[in-house]
């Protein structure tokens, strides 16, 4: 790319600013890398020759997305995802910061690999890349990690990603450690014990002769771990939220004032425990599907923010680790280039206002990790998406940008196509 760039007028345009609470017609001005200016219920008259000129014609014009919960298999894993495919395919789906998960080999729990990372990032130049750092030693929940030092290095959170950290004591060590740095940490609720070897909601899974955890496994480790929160005064992130059950623990937590946050993954807002059907991989994650109760908790707890925010819970596989016998199958799915439009289904069905369903994967996101992102201000960050929420369109895993094609939405039908992503002021993505 050019190291000079235009000035660029997005004109015609539907603004969705979360940071101002705007929902209506607008058009804005980039330069420099920043939004310069914007106007709302109005047009530009009188452009220089100089200005780019973008007509968006009655598209969505929003922040660009925050994915705080990302895997890739860089380093150590490349034929899963590298990350630049991940970025490419983040720019693709109107994803213009992303989180990568410290899960790979080696695992991120020193500052030498956030740096590795952080300098692979700057390298590709696509979207803007953030390391989360690991919450304890190879994630082997006994040794906590280097968690300040990871921090100086730029890991904006810590977690051990799906290895729950079962010693309460260890638990507390990282949490007050963590506090002690500002550091949020991040932590996916589920018994081991309860749920070891299971993928799939109990009774479902007892219909399907398939081992079946209860969503009591969730909620037991999510009240061990407010309770260590209160304790440390630290901030905990409960990370994919589940079930109905894990809410009212959440809920009651909030209301005392405890610290803590919640996400959510777009699989678990739209798909539940019967889309397994025979035994269709594609629907095997973590944590696993649930009842069409369960779901419905959770949009109802979007709606209501209780739960803060969205993620796509993006985890690549290939497919000779999908196309196994369920209980062998790899758990996971890719979910970057599909994120907004399944989000945007909300919308559709008029479950949740298009403003906070943008907010959920913006503002709150990018202000949980302190990162300048997610509004349409002066001075704010040029990361934006032009998107037609109403243009239909039928998912094909084998077209996706990913190197791995596991979706679940493969073949679904939605609405809402990303039509043009910018990053700091640069094009990242641009439909046909």
């Amino acid at each position: 790319m050019p190291d000079t760039m235009r000035p660029t007028a997005f004109v015609g345009a539907r603004l969705i600013d979360p940071l101002s609470g705007y929902d209506g017609p607008g058009c804005l001005v980039v330069a420099e890398g920043v939004i310069a200016d914007v106007v709302h219920r109005g047009e530009y008259e009188g452009l220089s020759a100089d200005v780019d000129v973008i007509d968006c014609d009655g598209a969505l014009l929003i922040p660009g997305l925050v994915d705080i919960r990302v895997k890739t298999g860089e380093p150590g894993a490349e034929p899963k995802e590298t990350l630049k495919s991940a970025a490419r395919a983040a720019a693709a789906g109107g994803v213009t910061s992303i989180v990568v998960q410290p899960d790979t080999d080696p695992v991120v729990d020193e500052p030498s690999v956030v740096d590795f990372i952080l300098r692979r990032a700057r390298d590709i130049g696509l979207v803007r890349v953030y390391p989360a750092g690991a919450a304890t030693k190879g994630l082997d929940g006994k040794r906590m990690a280097e968690i300040g030092l990871m921090r100086e290095a730029g890991a904006v959170y810590i977690t051990d990603v799906d290895r729950p950290i079962v010693d309460s004591l260890v638990m507390r060590r990282v949490l007050a450690y963590a506090n002690g740095f500002g550091a949020l940490v991040a932590h996916r609720p589920a018994d081991p014990y309860l749920s070891a070897g299971a993928a799939i909601e109990g009774e479902f899974a007892s219909r399907l002769g398939l081992p079946g955890v209860s969503a009591m496994a969730e909620k037991i480790m999510l009240e061990r771990d407010l309770a260590l929160a209160e304790l440390t005064g630290a901030r905990l992130l409960v990370d994919q939220i589940s079930s109905a059950a894990a809410l009212e623990s959440l809920a009651r937590a909030k209301d005392r004032g405890v610290k803590v946050f919640a996400s959510v993954s777009i699989n678990h807002l739209t798909f539940n425990e019967l889309d397994i059907g025979d035994y269709r991989t594609f629907y095997k994650l973590t944590p696993p599907l649930r009842g069409e109760d369960d779901r419905q908790a959770l949009i109802e707890a979007l709606d209501s923010g209780l739960i803060d925010l969205v993620v796509s819970g993006h985890a690549p596989a290939p497919a000779e680790d999908k196309r196994l016998p369920f209980e062998e199958a790899a758990p996971g799915a890719v979910g970057l280039e599909t994120l907004l439009a399944a989000l945007l289904t909300l919308h559709h069905e008029g479950r949740v206002s298009l403003l906070d369903l943008i907010r959920a994967v913006t503002l709150k996101p990018a202000q949980l990790l302190g990162l300048d992102a997610g509004g349409l201000s002066p001075g704010c960050p040029a990361d934006l998406v032009v998107c037609d929420p109403d243009a239909p369109f039928v998912v094909d895993a084998d077209k996706l940008i990913s190197k791995s094609k596991n979706s679940p939405f493969d073949g679904r039908r939605l609405q809402g196509k990303v039509l043009m992503t910018m990053v700091g002021g640069r094009m990242a993505y641009r439909a046909g």
